[in-house]
């Protein structure tokens, strides 16, 4: 499998916090906490999950807690232990019964802007 076809996998775990900016191809899990800015593809926010930041990703699940301004360009799922609050820009949404949506909304009902991250590497990658 050559590195184009090969998606990453990342993973903020619990007792770990991160304040700072975060460039991920592929799919990024985020269980601990993160403060600052997320570039990406998927994202998702376990139930022990907090994210307090700006973020642009293509797909995002939220089990936990998100605040801040979120643009998605396909699908936003709020599953029933999730809340999101602030400002959102989606191309799909969804939310179950008992997730928490309490922001201002727009969607599209289509997908969006296409996010494509870029992850600056040291010459040592």
């Amino acid at each position: 499998m050559d590195n184009n076809t090969k998606k990453n996998l990342s993973v903020i775990d619990k007792g770990l916090a991160i304040e700072g900016d975060i460039a991920s191809n592929g799919s990024l899990i985020i269980k601990g906490s993160l403060k600052g800015r997320i570039d990406g593809e998927s994202v998702v926010i376990a139930q022990d999950g907090y994210v307090c930041a700006d973020t642009r990703v293509a797909n995002i699940t939220i089990a936990g807690v998100f605040q801040g301004d979120i643009t998605v360009a396909k699908d936003l799922i709020i599953l029933s232990t999730g809340s999101c609050s602030g400002k959102v820009k989606c191309g799909n949404l969804t939310v179950e019964i008992g997730g928490v949506l309490n922001a201002e909304v727009i969607n599209t009902g289509e997908e969006t802007e296409s996010v494509h991250p870029t992850v600056a590497l040291g010459n040592n990658a």
